[in-house]
């Protein structure tokens, strides 16, 4: 927000030079002052004596040519009649379209405008859901918004907003839950893609026909690195400058666009209703958002991806405690520091939780890990070497078991270790031929978790079921 310093008294001098420019070109065009209702109009400069209205649709043609301008000199005032809209088609864009009023503009509510406004020496009133892509600028005259949607037209040689660079997740790339010191918890049924697990304490609750991951119930190698991992990414979350700060954490949410940048709220943050990521078609757009303080949620509260926004490009840094409340929508990593996670019932996360300290709780949620992880899958391979690729079968197996490997070019002797549901090591098998074969019939039936070792490194995980004797 700039009030009354360097850069409003820059934008009030360009405002005007763009006013003079817009008020002297020559018209080559003089509609009537009922504008709308079906009409087109192709790329030129056209002039309206007086006042102007626009009612249902008004059509703006490039006809191909993505460099068409429009301009529309206004000589009187101009209002728009509830749920009227501008239309692009065949290449205009809304970077291309100005409107130069001469009196009040007022757009009725569920108006959507394209263009950069610009008032001479009067107000600028938009309702409740007028929708703006665009620009409205007064030259001296108040300017009144009440629950509307406006963001700046891209195009016309706008930077391509990229985002931070993100950080580097390290092992937990491949956990959908995890805290590095407390208890994991679920109650009721929940279904989880990702490994789950905390580093001190133990993971309780979730049902292993249900995750598609590996469940770690007490501490092992695998956390120790992810919680040493997950405090690498927090310090670069945390230390992140952030180019924009949203001033009103208390009214996070309620349909706010946000495109790829760092964000910063700097206390205690309630979200309600919904948040869009727009990354305005690029891909690789990445998202930061921190927040100084905790982070709690309504219900039905929905983080909605638009225009090529990835989840694994959006991350959430927390200071305290996590709550997202039941039936919520949420994208992104959620990485919190010093604080409990609730998910609530019913809620679904694209994305992972993460919490250095405190408690993290589930009931009946949906989890997705987003893409990135290698190693969960139990046809995986080694990411040092593409040409190692391992399976175990049969699966379910019975009285032995088989182990092979497409490549032997590894000297090194590899292991194979089944774990029962809480952690206890059942079975330790080593191997160096491409096919080894090893007996297995002395675990009973049920479900069974495995890591395949190369040089004491976790390169494979996965689920065995066991069919008894």
């Amino acid at each position: 927000m700039h009030n009354g310093d360097g850069a409003s008294a820059q934008c009030a001098s360009d405002l005007l030079n763009l006013y003079t420019q817009l008020n002297t070109v020559i018209p080559t065009f003089f509609p009537a002052p009922a504008l709308g209702n079906g009409q087109i109009l192709t790329g030129g400069v056209y002039s309206i004596a007086g006042n102007a209205t626009l009612d249902q649709s008004l059509n703006f043609d490039a006809q191909g040519d993505e460099n068409a301008v429009f301009i529309l000199q206004i000589q009187g005032t101009l209002s728009t009649n509830s749920a009227s809209e501008i239309i692009l088609s065949n290449g205009a864009l809304a970077c291309n379209i100005f409107w130069k009023v001469e009196g009040l503009v007022s757009m009725a509510s569920g108006t959507k405008m394209k263009g950069t406004i610009v008032a001479n020496n009067a107000a600028i009133n938009m309702s409740t859901g007028v929708n703006l892509e665009g620009r409205i600028l007064s030259t001296s005259g108040a300017v009144g918004v009440n629950g509307v949607v406006a963001y700046t037209p891209t195009g016309c040689g706008s930077l391509v907003l990229d985002g931070p660079i993100a950080p580097e997740l390290g092992t937990a790339v491949c956990y959908a839950i995890f805290s590095s010191n407390g208890e994991v918890t679920n109650i009721d049924t929940s279904i989880i893609k990702g490994d789950i697990g905390t580093n001190v304490g133990l993971t309780t609750g979730f049902n292993p026909l249900l995750v598609d991951g590996m469940i770690h119930p007490i501490p092992d190698g695998s956390t120790a690195q992810c919680a040493t991992d997950l405090l690498i990414t927090y310090d670069y979350l945390n230390t992140l400058n952030y180019d924009i700060e949203l001033l009103y954490p208390a009214q996070f949410g309620n349909d706010l666009v946000l495109t790829p940048h760092t964000y910063l709220l700097n206390a205690a943050t309630s979200f309600n209703g919904r948040l869009y990521l727009d990354a305005a078609g690029n891909k690789n757009a990445v998202f930061v958002i921190q927040i100084n303080g905790a982070l709690t949620t309504s219900t039905y509260a929905n983080v909605e991806l638009i225009n090529g926004t990835l989840a694994e490009n959006v991350y959430w840094k927390i200071e305290g405690a996590l709550n997202i409340n039941d039936y919520s929508l949420f994208k992104g990593t959620l990485v919190v520091n010093n604080g409990a996670i609730n998910l609530q019932k019913g809620m679904k996360l694209e994305g992972r939780a993460f919490t250095t300290t405190g408690a993290l709780n589930t009931a009946a949620i949906k989890a997705t890990m987003p893409a990135g992880c290698i190693t969960t899958n139990i046809n995986s391979f080694d990411p040092d070497d593409s040409n190692l690729f391992y399976n175990i079968y049969p699966n379910p197996f019975n009285t032995n078991s088989t182990i092979t490997i497409s490549s032997n070019s590894h000297t090194n002797p590899s292991e194979l270790k089944i774990y029962n549901f809480i952690g206890q090591e059942l079975l330790n098998v080593l191997f160096t031929d491409q096919t080894t074969s090893f007996e297995s019939s002395n675990l009973p039936a049920g479900m069974y978790f495995y890591k395949v070792l190369l040089n004491n490194k976790i390169i494979q995980t996965g689920k065995l079921i066991a069919s008894g004797k």
